[in-house]
């Protein structure tokens, strides 16, 4: 069965044929590490693991590598203002490498809780100083660069096709590129490729280059890194929604340029997950919420994960607490009905046309919320056994990654926040406190258990 993606660069779904079958070159860009990930960055990386775990679903063999910018993306994301990561180290009193690794293994434990696949390669922007330098000479040498007071900048006028991915027009991208403006700057869209220090002090991270004492540009890294691990033209190159406008069409413009062949044929970019007020999640602006937050409320982190397959990738929507809680119940049940293996039958037919409709939603660009309404479709046909059910969910949890062949004790097990309300509830109850009671068991059922009072006790189970 084909498989069908969303191509940003041509705007329309197309049929996917890698450069070398069954081989599949993957560039997915990386976290910024200078603050935790929150669950909008997530839910991209939640994408991205799908679409790698879809790849191989589909028997290709995928190498994909993962940028870390541990230097050089500025605060204004536009060249101007203070490295992240600098700014970040100051503030928090950490030496910037030990800020960084401190924040890269927080990235890589919530990859984990979320079962996610490990990339083939990572490689830290740090560590590819050597191979960026390079790169801005080549750029350099075809006359595609200017130096100016605070940096080398990459000329966009002289690249006929810059922003072709993007949604703004030409005037969109120059009126967007006032609010940080350089005016030495030959064009409002230019683009630093190294940055010098010009703020009278010894940064942590500054290096020797032919321009001078500086740092990288943030969009050089990630050109650098896929040549070196991917070649000058690859399969698939993915990110955020905003990547679309600014930094993926500058990494495009200077790999392009330096190379003379298209970047990548697929560009796959994943909408916001914003906060309940609409607003973009950030972490500059502080208003974010991370996984160990929904951890501490007595969420399950699949069922994050659950919950982001409810939202087609490229949407963009607003996180909701209460969808979330929905998100555990169904969760919670799916796990239910896996923890009790039932006697071993033969695969007829009609489940092998589930199969085949599960392939079918997953191949029409990653499709999870028709592939996750399969499920409960599958699970309420009694035409099919209990057996053919579970034998299709593990299958499919390959792509979900729901860890649905875990040991069966582990449905049973009572997180200890929930126990310690169930507890409370039981002693509302015996002072005859029932309205209080009332409102924890609904608290109990919105985290997804039911409550069973007895006589003597009250007893929870997932719903």
């Amino acid at each position: 069965m084909d498989l069908f993606l969303y191509n940003s660069l041509t705007r329309k779904k197309e049929k996917f044929t890698p450069l070398n079958p069954p081989n599949v070159n993957l560039y997915t860009c990386g976290p910024t590490v200078y603050d935790f990930a929150h669950i909008g960055n997530l839910r991209t990386y939640v994408f991205n693991d799908v679409l790698h775990k879809t790849l191989l679903y589909n028997g290709y063999k995928v190498k994909r590598v993962m940028n870390v910018t541990d230097v050089g993306h500025l605060t204004g994301d536009r060249d101007m203002g203070m490295d992240k990561v600098e700014t970040a180290s100051k503030e928090k009193g950490l030496d910037a490498w030990e800020l960084t690794k401190f924040y890269l293994d927080a990235f890589e434990k919530d990859m984990k809780r979320l079962n996610m696949l490990e990339p083939t390669i990572w490689e830290k922007a740090t560590d590819t100083i050597p191979e960026q330098i390079a790169l801005i000479k080549t750029l350099e040498e075809r006359n595609y660069t200017y130096k100016i007071s605070d940096g080398v900048y990459f000329d966009t006028s002289k690249f006929p096709e810059y922003g072709k991915m993007s949604s703004l027009d030409k005037e969109g991208m120059k009126e967007a590129s006032r609010v940080d403006y350089n005016p030495e700057r030959k064009n409002p869209s230019d683009f630093a490729l190294w940055k010098f220090n010009t703020t009278g002090e010894k940064r942590q991270m500054e290096w020797d280059s032919p321009w001078g004492i500086g740092f990288p540009g943030w969009h050089i890294e990630c050109s650098a890194i896929a040549l070196k691990h991917l070649g000058a033209t690859f399969d698939i190159h993915t990110g955020a929604i905003d990547h679309k406008e600014i930094h993926h069409p500058n990494e495009m413009a200077q790999t392009e340029c330096a190379t003379g062949k298209r970047m990548a044929n697929f560009w796959m970019h994943a909408g916001f997950l914003n906060t309940s007020s609409e607003d973009k999640m950030s972490k500059s602006k502080g208003n974010f919420i991370t996984l160990e937050t929904l951890i501490d409320k007595g969420y399950d982190p699949l069922s994050f994960r659950y919950y982001t397959f409810g939202i087609h990738y490229r949407q963009t929507t607003n996180f909701s607490l209460e969808a979330l809680s929905g998100a555990q119940v169904a969760f919670n049940k799916l796990k239910t009905f896996m923890a009790i293996p039932p006697e071993e039958k033969s695969i007829e037919d009609k489940a092998k046309t589930y199969d085949d409709k599960f392939l079918s939603a997953i191949n029409n660009d990653l499709n999870m919320p028709e592939a996750t309404s399969l499920i409960w479709i599958l699970l309420k046909d009694e035409t099919i056994s209990e057996y053919e059910k579970r034998t299709l969910l593990l299958k499919w949890d390959a792509v979900l990654g729901l860890s649905l062949d875990a040991e069966n004790k582990a449905v049973l097990e009572i997180p200890e926040d929930i126990e310690k309300l169930r507890k409370l509830r039981g002693e509302l109850r015996k002072n005859k406190k029932f309205d209080e009671a009332d409102t924890l068991r609904k608290e109990l059922e919105k985290r997804g258990y039911k409550v069973v009072d007895t006589k003597e006790n009250s007893e929870i189970v997932p719903l």
